[in-house]
């Protein structure tokens, strides 16, 4: 499996983006501002996007992303969300309000864009590739992911805050290779950290502690305007795990 970072910022600004995956050619995780850099031929191979959670910073490219390539290619695409995450976006977005309900396009019997429940810890396979639902704790419901090629899994965290069940799902992944995981905020954040159920550096220490297992460990979703400061107290703090900010553009085998 390959994942091609779109985008892994916290915001935007400039050249920012972001948070959205691309996994091999036709699987998006989350669909952040990263999803627009994609040419039209791209997005038309999409044919399913998995969703951690319903905040807009992961999700503002689906409704574009689907008025553009619908017409243009045969086929529907799958959505893969919690209940939760799915009710979200049917009564907030594709609303015939915000955007159209293309769960009901071209019409409600053969709908382009279609929903399929995920459930922490059932697996979804994809032409050999398996993505697991793992457990988050955050704001709203919501979850990270599991990618397995089979030789190799690539974790991702999404959106969370402190959370045990994360790591006890991590733990037991015997051929980790990769974890991505969030910090939104500084230290000097931490309160704010915490109401919005995110991670700060200090907060990351104490979680990467329960972490038992070797893997290369990447940050992301890192606040715009500190992004250095955040780097420089996890580096600081955390240097015993090697942590890597996570770059847009940048490409992971496994």
């Amino acid at each position: 499996m390959q994942v091609r970072v779109l985008g892994c910022s916290g915001g935007i600004g400039g050249a920012l983006r972001t948070t959205s995956m691309l996994v091999d050619h036709d699987i998006l995780i989350d669909a952040g501002t990263g999803v627009g850099d994609l040419t039209v031929e791209e997005m038309m191979a999409i044919d399913h996007i998995f969703v951690t959670h319903a905040h807009l910073d992961h999700i503002a490219c689906i409704p574009l992303l689907l008025d553009t390539v619908i017409g243009l290619r045969e086929g529907h695409v799958t959505l893969h969300a919690s209940c939760d995450t799915w009710q979200d976006l049917r009564k907030h977005v594709f609303n015939w309000k915000i955007w159209p309900d293309f769960n009901e396009i071209p019409d409600v019997a053969n709908p382009f864009l279609r929903y399929s429940e995920i459930r922490v810890g059932e697996t979804i396979t994809l032409d050999g590739r398996c993505i697991t639902p793992l457990p988050a704790n955050h704001a709203v419901p919501a979850v990270g992911f599991r990618l397995d090629s089979g030789s190799a899994s690539l974790v991702f965290s999404g959106d969370t805050t402190t959370c045990d069940a994360l790591w006890q799902a991590v733990n037991s992944i015997e051929n980790l290779k990769y974890l991505i995981i969030e910090v939104a905020f500084s230290n000097a954040d931490l309160k704010l950290a915490r109401v919005s159920k995110h991670l700060c550096p200090s907060l990351l220490l104490q979680e990467l502690q329960k972490l038992q297992r070797q893997a290369e460990i990447y940050i992301t979703h890192l606040k715009p305007g500190e992004a250095e400061v955040i780097m420089q107290e996890i580096v600081r703090d955390a240097s015993i795990y090697a942590p890597m900010p996570l770059q847009q553009g940048q490409v992971l085998d496994f």
